[in-house]
């Protein structure tokens, strides 16, 4: 029995001494769970100003800077956006500019798109003429026979021109540009300075006409119908093309048409290339091309060039040069493209090296050049638009 006690008795002071180690371990080593876990801080609402976003409050039943998103815009950010202005002058900024110097600017900057006279280049809008056309068939619209106010004619300029490099002219260059435009127009004399002070005294010929437009009130009741949505039609025709870009939709079928001779053509050399790979690699690479993927990239980025440029079968001298084998080509040598001074005196060609650097750059390129594109920025978008230009000879 003494043995028993003595044997059991050990085994519990054992035991009770694990679990006091434990527990002091436990209590040194295994954070607490806190009473009361920490939260997200509220987010403090933004003072919000914008009568758009108030009334969008307003239609949702939402108070102002309850989703606590954003915050007002600065001064500076909104004057940046804040360009426009109105028939009555409001916006128009402190400038003037001459009839002589408007010339000047019109021509390097204007002229290569509507004309040394604002007479319109191809398809590019005319500026002036027009007088008596509105009543016709074909109207001519331009600054003279139709804008009413000339305050579109500066806003226009300001914020969209020239035409790939928006925002660059000067205000007195945009007062000198609209000067020369209304000049064209026989609407001032030689010797006019345009300012902001004699702005709204240039008389405007189709100042009065236009009327207010009421339809919504005297006709939207009378064939206003809910819209289709879907199956509108039950056959859709191309009945015109588009004749200066190429965004008219394929008909079914003449997609597989036009590429079906290229595989054949493809299939037919495969053969003869692959022996000759064996014996003269660089030949094969020189006869492969330019990488396809990059071509087709090319092909895209070209967009931005199409409203001046032509390429491929066809092609013919526009607002810009076309450029069939413009690839090592010496500069300058379109046949009947009258070409800029700048130009026109340079001497060397067309390399990989000077393309690129006329792509990234026209103006830096060559001073004086009409070109008004600024160029495009990527190195990679200049090494696509030079590898779909070398596949057109």
């Amino acid at each position: 029995m003494s043995k028993s006690l003595n044997l059991f008795g050990g085994t519990a002071l054992g035991t009770v001494a694990v679990l006091t180690m434990a527990v002091n371990f436990a209590d040194r080593n295994i954070a607490g769970f806190p009473e009361n876990p920490p939260v997200m801080t509220a987010i403090a609402p933004p003072v919000v100003s914008s009568g758009l976003v108030a009334a969008a409050n307003a239609s949702t039943g939402a108070g102002e800077g309850k989703f606590g998103l954003g915050r007002p815009a600065l001064a500076e950010e909104i004057a940046a956006w804040n360009v426009d202005v109105s028939p009555d002058g409001t916006g128009l900024p402190v400038g003037s500019g001459s009839v002589e110097d408007g010339e000047m600017i019109f021509s390097e900057n204007c002229a290569v798109c509507h004309g040394e006279f604002a007479e319109g280049v191809d398809n590019w809008p005319e500026l002036a003429g027009g007088e008596g056309t509105l009543a016709d068939a074909d109207p001519v619209k331009t600054v003279g026979s139709y804008w009413p106010y000339l305050s579109t004619a500066w806003d226009y300029v300001h914020r969209s021109m020239p035409y790939g490099n928006a925002q660059t002219l000067t205000n007195d260059e945009v007062y000198a540009i609209v000067a020369y435009i209304l000049y064209s127009n026989f609407l001032v004399d030689d010797d006019f300075v345009l300012s902001n002070e004699n702005f709204l005294e240039v008389e405007m010929p189709n100042a009065n006409g236009f009327i207010i437009d009421d339809r919504a009130e005297t006709e939207y009741t009378i064939w206003r119908t809910e819209p289709c949505m879907e199956n509108c039609k039950e056959t859709v025709e191309i009945t015109m093309r588009a004749t200066v870009l190429d965004v008219t939709p394929e008909e079914e079928g003449a997609e597989a048409a036009t590429e079906a001779p290229a595989v054949v053509e493809t299939a037919a050399v495969a053969e003869p290339v692959a022996e000759a790979a064996e014996t003269a690699p660089v030949a094969v690479a020189a006869a492969a091309g330019p990488d396809r993927e990059l071509v087709a990239a090319g092909e895209k980025v070209f967009g931005k060039c199409k409203a001046c440029h032509q390429v491929g079968d066809g092609a013919q001298n526009r607002s810009g040069p076309a450029l069939n084998g413009i690839v090592g080509a010496d500069i300058a040598s379109v046949d009947g493209f009258k070409y800029s001074k700048t130009l026109a005196e340079m001497e060397g060609n067309w390399t990989p090296e000077n393309l690129a650097a006329f792509l990234a750059d026209p103006r830096g390129y060559a001073k004086g050049t009409k070109m008004s594109f600024a160029g495009l920025k990527s190195d990679d978008d200049i090494a696509a638009v030079s590898a779909y230009l070398s596949t057109f000879e």
